[in-house]
């Protein structure tokens, strides 16, 4: 491993553990590491049993040569200390500083010279990242002294070397000039020179004023091609901003205002070449600029440290279709039509956020160019051609107005699809009660001749079967295994008793399961058996059907008999198993689709196991052709979902077939009631300041590195940013590697294990016990010596590499009594196949945003042997990426399953603004 420190006066201090073997390095670092480890250094090094005092060979470099092996430091090079990583990243703050712009030169007297150099400008935002970078400073670099001095004396010395290294190989006449181009001496220095650049220094930050942009609309009656007026203000600290008037404002304020103007147009280029107004500085903008500046412009400034005022009555929206359904509240009559044949009327409507557009307004829109438009008093920002585009495909699909339940679906579907998504579907009557979810069926009394007490949700889920039997709507029961799908499709036929059999296919696995449980719930139900080699043919199978309420067959034999099954008349086809025809270009599936029924139904406990294609294949029997073929579902929803995780694919998904699917778990009170509560809560912890040094350096150094970069190279810069990221969530010398301390004088150097030792004060208190799941065994590894002498227990660690016998033992001294009050697991070894009922408390330290994952972590202790209530507990820390993904799931909990996939690769789809947003630390995140 290899390590540095900055040691004042002597330079930047490279040391290697004693015996490492350092893996290749990039050049300059390469290179320096060949030579010879000739001066010694007494390096104080900070470990669990405190400080220890080495003489160590080490390398020392001077400034300028310390910052070309700086630069060069890779920051996942894993035979690279967090020391030396920590100066790196300290260096090239520097150098952004210096690229910025943000140094001066000043004059030294050093060894009986005057020196001129370069340093750093000063001002707020530089004392800001110094107070990080001084509370984010590793221990082994605090113990060479003060860690201001230390930190001053790094950045004094490396800003004069990198803006000489920036410059190049300059030369001027000017021979001060000179001289702090080449870093010579200069011979006409003195105090009075040395004093001045100083004042200049400080005038250059010393109560600037602050540049504020703010859009001023037109009047009204001047029409779509008036100029906005962008107006140029001053705001000095504490003040309200003021317009730079050209002959009212002081001289030095102009100079300012004009000199920020330049850096305005520097980062939003397009405001240059603008008309201005003559008595001021604010420039005129047509209605094209203005809306660029808001979509493009406000981010560019936003980086550039611009703050950009709009004007209240604004709101940049998203357009989003609406449709309205009529239906009749019941059938009429048992001849009419009923089903996805069934007759309703419907409306398309065009929304601007939360304003449904009138006709009067659409026919506008239709005919719009341009981006801005003013509605019912505010200005509107969206895209122009699809607006217009919208409104056209409103307006030509009003013209009828009616149609079949199955056409509209179609149209939700269409290869056209809508130009902007579909965001709400309100309907009226029966239809209107099965499409917008809030589908309440009427109870059905307890059917005559069924031998059993329902259970609360198989009583709905019977409801729900009868509902869509009266209407004709092909239904998917898709309740988790074990909850009784079998008894709730018995329950049917025993209420209906229509006079027609069921044809009900299953695996032959399961053929007399079936006939056992009809014989036990149903015993009047006539049940037939279509199997066997002496299986009934031609007249004799009509016979048994038509003396039949059930027959039962298998998916072998349902292809092989299709012709003679499909002549018989059924009044209902339902596949067990469904998943068994999740490919629709099977015998199989195309067989369960040629048999005529009045009404269909699928039973499965997986209706999709890997791809979407399944569960279009398996609604598709169910109710024909709803989701189109199966190359246009692929491109319509398939590939757009599945690689793109493209939320208005699911929203249109979800629309049109979360009415046809009933689906239950286990884990859902209301469905098992023989287990107590689980009470989940997310836990925010605060950062400590050296967390935040440490987040903002990390995501920093993943946008300068995914800026140019495409494919698996940005991705792997994501993933590796993601966890180290997590790794600072959950304490510096987790990230940092380098074997410092849990606390520093006496306090949490970690927001988040503070808050953990709180709760686990209290569930010992309480005499209870605790789960911690980690992802990180490194952390576990960490945390489990603190947490054994804080709570005086040995707290047992189990992760993938304990041995069986081990782990056996760990599980079996948990669960007996007397056993620790706390257990640690990795998530990937602790998460399947224990039983840990000891436990009724789950705390889970670092988020996985998988939500199935740390659901069956959490089963650990909740699960059918636990008699207490559970309570979990997800830690994130505040204005993070943990508190930003954890809401992001949290709002679309029910979509998690298509949109988020398995562990974290979702993310690196993102663009970079996007991972900018996600990333970026909030101003709440750091604790007093």
């Amino acid at each position: 491993m290899l390590h540095g420190l900055w040691s004042p006066g002597a330079g930047l201090l490279l040391w290697r553990d004693q015996g490492s073997d350092l893996l290749e390095l990039p050049e300059p670092l390469g290179r320096v590491l060949r030579r010879r480890f000739r001066r010694h250094h007494t390096i104080h090094i900070p470990g669990a049993n405190g400080v220890r005092a080495e003489r160590i060979p080490v390398l020392a470099l001077a400034p300028a040569e310390a910052a070309d092996v700086l630069f060069a430091v890779p920051d996942d090079a894993p035979d690279v200390s967090g020391d030396l990583r920590y100066l790196a990243h300290v260096a090239r703050g520097v150098e952004r500083w210096a690229r910025a712009g943000r140094v001066v030169p000043e004059l030294c007297r050093t060894e009986g010279h005057w020196w001129p150099r370069w340093r750093l400008l000063g001002g707020e935002r530089q004392r800001a990242w110094l107070a990080e970078m001084t509370a984010a400073m590793p221990p082994v670099q605090r113990l060479e002294g003060t860690p201001r001095e230390i930190l001053d004396d790094f950045v004094g010395e490396l800003a004069d070397a990198v803006v000489r290294h920036l410059l190049g190989d300059r030369d001027s006449e000017h021979p001060l000039l000179r001289a702090l181009l080449r870093g010579e001496p200069y011979d006409g220095g003195n105090h009075r020179m040395a004093t001045g650049l100083d004042a200049w220094r400080e005038s250059l930050t010393v109560d600037e004023p602050e540049l504020v942009l703010r859009l001023l609309e037109p009047e009204p009656d001047l029409g779509d091609g008036a100029l906005w007026r962008l107006q140029v203000c001053l705001r000095p600290e504490g003040e309200a901003p003021s317009p730079i008037l050209l002959h009212r404002t002081e001289a030095r304020l102009l100079e300012v205002g004009v000199r920020k103007l330049g850096a305005v147009s520097a980062a939003y280029p397009r405001l240059r070449d603008l008309p201005s107004d003559p008595d001021s500085l604010d420039l005129l903008l047509p209605t094209a600029v203005v809306t660029d500046l808001v979509l493009h412009g406000a981010r560019a400034l936003q980086h550039a440290g611009i703050t950009l005022l709009l004007p209240r009555a604004w709101a940049v929206v998203s357009p989003s279709l609406r449709v309205r359904v009529s239906s009749p509240p019941a059938p009429a009559a048992e001849e009419r039509a009923v089903g996805m044949n069934e007759i309703v009327g419907y409306d398309w409507e065009l929304a601007l956020g939360d304003m449904v557009l009138t006709a009067d307004e659409l026919a506008r829109l239709a005919n719009t160019q341009s981006d801005l438009v003013r509605l019912r008093g505010q200005w509107v920002q969206a895209d122009a051609a699809v607006l217009a585009q919208a409104a056209r495909y409103v307006t030509q699909r009003n013209s009828g107005g009616e149609g079949t339940l199955g056409e509209l679906l179609g149209q939700l579907i269409e290869a056209d699809r809508p130009p902007v998504p579909v965001q709400d579907l309100q309907a009226t009557g029966w239809v209107g009660t099965l499409l917008d979810g809030t589908l309440e069926p009427s109870p059905v009394p307890k059917p005559h001749g069924l031998e059993a007490d329902l259970r609360p949700y198989q009583q709905r889920g019977l409801d729900w079967l009868a509902f869509m039997s009266e209407f004709g709507l092909g239904a998917v029961l898709a309740d988790d295994m074990g909850l009784g799908k079998t008894l709730q499709l018995l329950a049917l036929l025993a209420h209906e008793r229509s006079g027609k059999p069921t044809l009900l296919v299953c695996p032959m696995s399961v053929v007399g399961n079936w006939q056992r449980e009809a014989a036990r719930f149903v015993p009047d139900l006539r049940v037939q058996v279509h199997h066997g080699a002496d299986r009934s043919r031609g007249e004799d199978l009509a016979a048994a059907v038509r003396s039949s309420d059930l027959v039962i067959t298998t998916y072998s034999l349902l292809a092989r008999d299709v012709t003679t099954l499909a002549e018989q008349t059924w009044r209902r086809v339902v596949l067990d198993e469904a998943q068994h025809i999740k490919n629709s270009a099977t015998a199989q599936a195309r067989a369960a689709r040629a048999i005529p029924a009045e009404h269909r139904v699928a039973l499965t406990g997986t209706p999709v196991e890997n791809r979407l294609d399944e569960l279009r294949s398996i609604l598709d029997f169910v109710n024909r052709g709803m989701l189109g073929s199966p190359q246009a579902f692929r491109a319509r929803f398939a590939v757009p979902i599945e690689r793109e995780q493209n939320e208005p694919a699911i929203t249109r998904l979800r629309a049109v077939t979360a009415p046809f699917i009933l689906r239950r778990v286990k884990t859902d009170p209301a469905v098992i009631s023989d287990l107590p509560d689980k009470q989940e809560m997310t836990v925010r912890a605060n950062l400590t300041v050296e967390q935040a040094a440490l987040y903002r350096a990390v995501v920093d150094d993943m946008l300068k590195k995914i800026k140019d970069t495409e494919g698996m190279q940005r991705k792997g810069a994501v993933l590796s940013a993601l966890t180290r990221l997590k790794q600072v969530c959950n304490h510096p010398a987790h990230f940092l590697g380098d074997g410092s301390g849990v606390l520093r004088r006496g306090r949490h150097r970690s927001g988040k294990l503070g808050l953990v030792e709180d709760i686990l004060d209290a569930v010992t208190a309480d005499g209870e016990r605790a789960l911690l799941f980690t992802q990180f065994r490194e952390f576990g590894d960490l945390v489990v010596p603190y947490l054994s002498e804080r709570f005086g227990v040995d707290v047992p660690f189990l992760h993938g590499g304990v041995p069986k016998a081990r782990r056996d033992r760990m599980v079996e001294q948990f669960q007996g009594t007397g056993g620790p009050p706390i257990m640690l697991l990795s998530l990937k070894a602790g998460g399947t196949g224990l039983n840990l009922t000891a436990a009724n408390h789950v705390v889970h330290l670092d988020r996985w945003w998988n939500p199935a994952v740390e659901n069956q972590a959490t089963d650990r202790a909740f699960r059918i042997g636990q008699r207490r209530d559970v309570q979990v507990r997800k830690l994130v820390c505040v204005g993070t990426l943990e508190e930003r993904i954890d809401a992001m799931i949290s709002n679309k909990q029910e979509l998690a399953d298509l949109a988020i996939g398995t562990g974290e690769r979702w993310i690196t789809e993102m663009s970079t603004d996007q991972l900018h947003d996600l990333l970026t630390l909030g101003e709440e995140a750091v604790g007093e």
